[in-house]
């Protein structure tokens, strides 16, 4: 297997609760919904989904390249990146519930303006970059070989989890978006459990090996 088992299990269950919880991407693709409908929700979380495979292309072939030229490196890197997990779980502890919707408008949002804007304001969010350079090489293991597959399949899984989950919340947008404004004791405990999700893999991840 390209990959280590075990890595991609804990991949697959962090990125799912990542991405379940209301991140501004989310609400970005329920604000679109909203205003245009499923067909508008749908692209909005395509332009979301190509601007993070720019993002991982990019990391993908920027640290593969760095690995082989140093290989000691990775160490470093993913201690980093742990760290940096266990920044993100923080703040998503102390400001749990504080992300909030956009409001619908009168307004619509066509499918194409829709997508060029998930495009632009994903591709251009420094947060993305360092959440793609901290979060993946955590579950790349340089003794099996060809980094660039394990970071071409973790990269695809992230992206196909990504489209389902928002696709569904852009499809779903107007009874999602009540949702969401109603349950704020949901919301706050959703982003506790996140953050102390990405607090312990960080742990985890930074001692394990």
């Amino acid at each position: 297997m390209p990959v280590d088992p075990h890595l991609f299990a804990v991949f697959l269950v962090t990125t799912f609760v990542a991405m379940v919880t209301p991140g501004p991407d989310m609400l970005f693709v329920l604000g679109c919904g909203i205003r245009g409908g499923a067909r508008a929700g749908l692209l909005a979380t395509a332009g979301v989904a190509t601007s993070e495979a720019v993002h991982i292309g990019l990391a993908a072939a920027g640290l593969s390249a760095f690995f082989a030229a140093a290989p000691t490196a990775f160490t470093a890197l993913r201690l980093a990146g742990a760290g940096y997990l266990v920044y993100l779980g923080v703040q998503a502890i102390r400001h749990r519930g504080k992300e909030r919707l956009e409001s619908a408008g009168a307004n619509g949002v066509s499918g194409r303006r829709a997508y060029v804007r998930g495009l632009l304001t994903n591709l251009v969010n420094p947060k993305m970059v360092t959440f793609t350079i901290a979060f993946l090489p955590q579950f790349v293991d340089p003794a099996l070989g060809r980094v660039w597959l394990q970071f071409l399949i973790l990269g695809v899984v992230f992206i196909a989890v990504e489209f389902l989950v928002d696709g569904t919340v852009g499809v779903l947008a107007g009874r999602i978006g009540g949702w969401l404004d109603r349950r704020a004791a949901a919301r706050r405990r959703l982003d506790v459990a996140t953050g102390g999700v990405f607090i312990g893999l960080g742990v985890r991840l930074a001692v394990e090996r």
